[in-house]
């Protein structure tokens, strides 16, 4: 077992003096019921308290950490699981490289308690694994419920559709086409709709358009797409910013939507590269990416990377009910942001809490002295979304009392006033066994262990069933919660089983 496989933080007694500081920190920090801003009054009104200092002096990339702490910015994509099971379908298993086990735990819905307003509820809770002194602890985020009913602002929507050569398969060009049509239906009449097309040179193909009056515009602009020949992804991007920036709305949610298998070969095709050119857009006009993935050959890391630093999320589709899911309901529901720049921080009790990893979030990790930093990248996030992150978690022996504290921190989407709210955990919820948990819980643990599998261990999580048990445990909980997203998941895991 190495460090490059392993998040390992050693938790001394030297520590118990800065861990108190840091409990009364948060403390000072924790939110209002209602998701209120944290402020600490040494601070003077309305100032957030500094986030507790970091022993440096090691590459954290590289070396294990010896402090409390874990940080890291929320991240709401499914694409990684959406790919994988994909891959699975056709055979094959797919790249370790590829697997993010993040992204499968958060394509489950979670029964989290969910706020009144803007913001977040803070859920923890945990369980112990088969090897022993070794726990899954559950840090759960909710946002209000996303209702397609509710006033929201409206929304202008820069499609950037991918239309070389290796979209001209039937799930990949033909699929957008169905769904941007299906979509164009039901968004609502002061919805505005731009569509960019790129193969070997981008081209605006239809300008930012209110869709009162004017579907039928849309609709011909979407019909009449076909597949031709390289891909500039890179010229594809950067012209859709700019057609964002010339239809910006005051008051609407502006968002580029990225629709391609990303095997970007032709033109600039580093992801930090093309970041770097529409850099400017999208700070000053709080533009936002939502990449959506299609294909069998499908350029995972590049999508990826474009959406974590463009402020936005990924989602993978390959059939017809995927994409109806993703463009026609949670594209138009989830059009409004509650939530930007969004990070969560968990501190773990050094007095009951010997060593502990995330699982998964590598991609997102952010550095903890930066947690309350609001200059510091996070994550946006929509009404109806929940964020799970999962712990291996090994407790002291004959532990007993506080286990944790995490505290999310957000911008309001309007103002940028930062807020915060709080959720902690005691030692005796560690009394249950993982499959005696909530149905919920033994969801995201078995999403999880599916994740560790496929990608080989990587994430090294403990009491590790072998998938032909993880099946069967899938099986019985689609049974039992009659929830079709689990039953498939079962049979991922069968795929995976043969292979």
């Amino acid at each position: 077992m190495t460090d490059r496989h392993r998040t390992r933080r050693q938790l001394s007694g030297a520590l118990l003096a800065l861990t108190a500081a840091s409990a009364l920190l948060l403390t000072a920090c924790a939110a209002d019921e209602n998701g209120g801003s944290a402020t600490d009054s040494r601070y003077g009104n309305g100032v957030p308290a500094p986030a507790p200092d970091r022993p440096r002096g090691e590459d954290s990339a590289t070396a294990p950490s010896a402090d409390h702490l874990s940080t890291f910015a929320l991240d709401v994509d499914t694409a990684s699981y959406g790919y994988a099971r994909r891959t699975l379908a056709d055979g094959r298993r797919p790249e370790p490289s590829t697997v993010r086990a993040e992204e499968f735990v958060n394509s489950f819905r979670q029964d989290y308690p969910t706020p009144d307003g803007n913001g977040f509820t803070v859920t923890v809770d945990g369980a112990r694994t088969g090897d022993p002194d070794w726990s899954l602890v559950r840090v759960g985020l909710a946002t209000r419920t996303a209702d397609a009913t509710a006033e929201r602002p409206p929304a202008a929507l820069t499609f950037v559709i991918d239309v070389s050569g290796s979209m001209d398969e039937e799930d990949r060009l033909d699929l957008a086409k169905r769904s941007l049509d299906t979509m164009t239906d039901r968004l609502r009449d002061d919805d505005s709709v731009a569509i960019v097309t790129f193969s070997e040179h981008a081209e605006k193909v239809l300008p930012m358009t209110r869709l009162g009056g004017h579907r039928g515009q849309v609709h011909r602009a979407v019909d009449g797409l076909a597949a031709r020949y390289s891909t500039n992804l890179g010229e594809g991007v950067e012209t859709g910013y700019a057609t964002a920036v010339e239809g910006l709305r005051e008051g609407a949610t502006n968002r580029v939507v990225l629709i391609s298998d990303a095997l970007a070969n032709d033109g600039e095709t580093s992801p930090d590269a093309i970041l770097k050119r529409i850099a400017g857009d999208r700070r000053e006009y709080g533009i936002t990416l939502f990449g959506v993935g299609v294909g069998g050959d499908y350029g995972d890391a590049l999508m990826e990377r474009l959406a974590d630093r463009g402020d936005g999320h990924t989602a993978y589709v390959s059939d017809t009910a995927g994409a109806d899911r993703v463009f026609c309901e949670q594209l138009p529901e989830n059009i409004e942001l509650v939530a930007r720049d969004a990070k969560a921080q968990v501190a773990f009790d050094p007095q009951t809490v010997d060593d502990f990893r995330l699982i998964g979030y590598q991609d997102r990790e952010v550095a903890d002295e930066d947690f309350r930093d609001d200059r510091v990248d996070g994550g946006e996030v929509g009404p109806g979304h929940t964020v799970t992150a999962l712990y291996a978690v090994r407790t002291r022996p004959g532990a007993d009392g506080h286990l944790a504290t995490a505290t999310v921190r957000w911008l309001d989407p309007g103002t940028r006033a930062p807020h915060e709210n709080t959720g902690s955990v005691e030692t005796d919820v560690l009394h249950d066994d993982v499959w005696s948990a909530s149905p919920r819980f033994q969801v995201a643990a078995v999403a999880a262990y599916f994740a560790d599998a496929l990608a080989n261990g990587r994430y090294d999580m403990p009491g590790a069933p072998n998938l032909t048990t993880l099946q069967s445990r899938a099986t019985a909980l689609a049974r039992a919660a009659e929830d079709e997203d689990v039953a498939e998941l079962s049979t991922a895991i069968g795929e995976a089983t043969r292979l």
